[in-house]
């Protein structure tokens, strides 16, 4: 298997550090493409929706999802890529999708405690548990959609790499 596997979720899901270690589990090449996008326009996320409002983020971001994709990569992608239709299917004809799912308060409560305020500007403008809520109501239906696995984030990165893997050789299996 040397397909591009993909990392969906909302923020706080894990995409970069349990993609980060399935990358290294794989002998794959890792990218998250918020750091690409801040290192290539040399602006963090923040600035990039303050410059470009979200309809230009989001441009950048499907973009830059075309760009990163290259086989044996893991690819970390931002929480709200899967709003465009373009980019779920885009994700699913060219690798596997894996759905980091964690309910709302673990995922509030993972960016309560490793803030990154330049890097991830607030969606709502609520306190964080009940922008989670509202974000996870708007999107779950997407994640469900794009992914070809669900996986359970809530474990620690070693035990979700190691479901991941499981789901993977099964598939190979087949």
């Amino acid at each position: 298997m040397t397909q591009t596997i993909f990392m969906v979720g909302a923020r706080g899901a894990g995409k970069t550090t349990v993609g980060s270690a399935l990358a290294q589990a794989l002998g794959y090449q890792f990218t998250d493409t918020d750091l690409f996008m801040q290192q290539t326009a040399q602006m963090s996320v923040a600035e990039m929706v303050a410059h470009e409002g979200w309809l230009g983020f989001r441009h950048r971001e499907s973009i830059a999802l075309q760009t990163v994709t290259q086989p044996s990569t893991v690819v970390a992608t931002g929480g709200g890529v899967i709003l465009a239709e373009e980019n779920r299917r885009f994700m699913r004809q060219h690798g596997t999708v894996i759905y980091l799912r964690s309910p709302a308060g673990v995922l509030a409560q993972r960016l309560e405690e490793y803030p990154q305020d330049a890097q991830r500007p607030t969606l709502t403008g609520r306190p964080i548990a009940e922008e989670m809520l509202e974000v996870l109501a708007a999107r779950e239906a997407l994640y469900q959609e794009a992914a070809h696995f669900v996986m359970d984030g809530t474990g620690s990165p070693q035990q979700v790499v190691e479901q991941i893997l499981s789901a993977l050789q099964r598939e190979t299996v087949k």
